[in-house]
């Protein structure tokens, strides 16, 4: 499929994913915030990214982490001010850099000034600004619907009784988008932020804005749940009812029509959905919806060369004309890469990422190899894992590791940072800095080849049916330009069908070197090769 006609900043560049609990902690307190992202921004300019996803950093009880909002216009006191998101945007800025940032579109806080006049009475002006309804004829809730961490969907208000809906935690009661209202208030929330000049949002749970307006029952899953991490309650159920109606697309035509009154902003949607075609609908079919929902299609396949290929060319399949794919390896929803796909594999992940077709988001601490951490019980935060053990993500969000030393220079010294952090000091970004066998300089390089590379920004992509399917192999070429990658992702020695000049791999010692085709790629190495052929 040919690229886009007028390629914008999110068609050729790297996004990279900030945490701000997680990234930089700039007084001291143990958590990070604003002021400490901005003190280590020049690292994203080193890294050579294009765009920064901050997650969310509004107003919070913090039932959630700040996916419960209780002010979508203001900034929690425990990340800093409206000021110091200014000055965070106008430091992004100057360096070049796009800042996008979340958008929670499907639920607030409880203690949203919303819900809180909504909860009042049944007569409130508010009452239908979420979804209320009486109990079934039993007494239970009104349907069977799960929330995705288990459990009902609905809570029992006794002062007014009836239930609210939450696809989340209680905490998390669901809007109800199909009050004109509610659509009215949440888009003014999206120009509050673009006329603060934020370059473009990434919408959580995006999808689920919608649900059946009969609120039927979900049918019995009769076959295996799709995704790479579900859980078992919530996968009992084929969710047809409350996740995805059909009228979340005329909502997100009307949402780009707000966002294209601006210059050059961009959605991308959280869109867990691995049914290609319905995945490729969110673009819209004249690409009038999202600019792109998220890809999340590496998740399930691991590293599995034929998963990958297979993936990889239903993905292509599924693009509207004219639309433009993407891929991520990890987020703050699934362990580490390093825990899913071993050390060696993560950096074979690293390779695919940068040089499949389409816009790579990485994961903060990926670049530097960072390990999922294994949170004892009385140090677990997740509100998911405290539920449900076993399921929490304390141990992908751990703080982010800048150098040896206490606390990996994350918060002062002799300061208790809100999660444990690793004290390898291997797995630091000034330990890593220079080392060309490291993580970072990997992902340096290899985004600086990206760059450098017509083929790898904007190529098309092509994967030839090589028997067996390990090394993997694809190519990209552009009119000016022709790229081939390979891929062993195995235990053992293989021979590679291809040769060129290495332009980077998983093993440094390859750099710059010629590889012939027939010669041994080692366990898990992955090569980007000039190709003359």
């Amino acid at each position: 499929m040919p690229a886009p006609a007028d390629p914008r900043w999110w068609h050729t560049g790297v996004i990279y994913q900030i945490y701000p609990r997680s990234w930089a902690d700039g007084n001291g307190d143990g958590v990070g915030d604003l002021p400490g992202i901005v003190g280590r921004l020049d690292h994203l300019v080193d890294l050579g990214v294009d765009a920064v996803w901050l997650s969310p950093f509004y107003r919070s009880p913090m039932a959630d982490f700040g996916y419960d909002v209780s002010d979508h216009c203001d900034v929690d006191p425990l990340f800093g001010t409206l000021a110091d998101f200014d000055r965070l945007l106008e430091e992004t800025h100057r360096r070049g850099l796009k800042l996008i940032v979340d958008y929670v579109i499907n639920h607030t806080s409880d203690r949203h000034p919303w819900f809180v006049e909504s909860r009042s009475s049944r007569d409130n002006p508010k009452r239908d600004w979420y979804v209320w309804r009486d109990p079934a004829p039993d007494g239970g809730p009104p349907n069977n619907w799960i929330a995705s961490f288990g459990g009902p969907a609905w809570t029992f208000d006794e002062a007014t009784g009836q239930y609210y809906l939450h696809s989340f935690l209680p905490e998390q009661p669901d809007l109800n988008w199909r009050n004109p209202e509610v659509e009215e208030a949440m888009f003014d929330v999206v120009r509050f932020w673009l006329e603060r000049g934020v370059d473009g949002f990434r919408i959580d749970v995006a999808h689920r804005a919608m649900k059946d307006p009969l609120l039927r029952d979900n049918p019995p899953r009769r076959g295996p749940a799709a995704g790479y991490k579900v859980e078992p309650e919530y996968a009992s159920q084929e969710h047809i009812f409350d996740v995805a109606h059909p009228d979340v697309h005329l909502l997100f035509r009307r949402l780009r029509r707000l966002v294209d009154t601006y210059d050059d902003r961009f959605l991308v949607g959280e869109i867990h959905e691995y049914d290609w075609p319905v995945w490729g609908s969110y673009y819209g079919w004249e690409l009038d919806e999202l600019h792109m929902p998220f890809n999340f299609g590496l998740l399930p396949v691991g590293l599995d060369p034929d998963g990958i290929r297979r993936t990889a060319l239903g993905i292509e399949a599924a693009l509207p004309g004219g639309a433009w794919p993407n891929w991520v390896v990890g987020n703050h929803d699934e362990p580490r890469i390093t825990r899913r796909l071993g050390w060696e594999g993560s950096k074979a992940a690293a390779v695919l990422l940068l040089t499949l077709r389409g816009t790579p988001t990485v994961y903060y601490g990926d670049e530097i190899g960072m390990a999922e951490a294994d949170i004892p019980p009385e140090r677990q935060q997740d509100p998911w894992g405290r539920r449900k053990p076993g399921y929490g993500r304390d141990g992908c969000r751990t703080p982010m590791q800048w150098e040896p030393g206490p606390n990996a220079g994350f918060c002062p010294p002799g300061v208790e940072p809100w999660l444990p952090v690793d004290p390898d000091p291997a797995l630091t970004v000034a330990a890593q800095k220079g080392d060309p066998s490291s993580h970072l300089e990997l992902y340096r390089r290899l985004i600086r080849v990206r760059k450098d590379r017509p083929a790898l920004l904007l190529g098309d992509i092509e994967f030839p049916g090589w028997d067996p399917p390990n090394p993997l192999v694809y190519r990209r070429t552009h009119p000016d330009d022709r790229v081939v990658v390979a891929l062993n992702l195995s235990d053992g020695e293989v021979r590679s069908p291809v040769g060129g000049r290495v332009l980077v791999g998983t093993h440094h010692d390859r750099w710059d070197d010629t590889l012939r085709a027939g010669d041994v790629l080692r366990p898990w190495e992955a090569v980007v090769l000039d190709d003359g052929s």
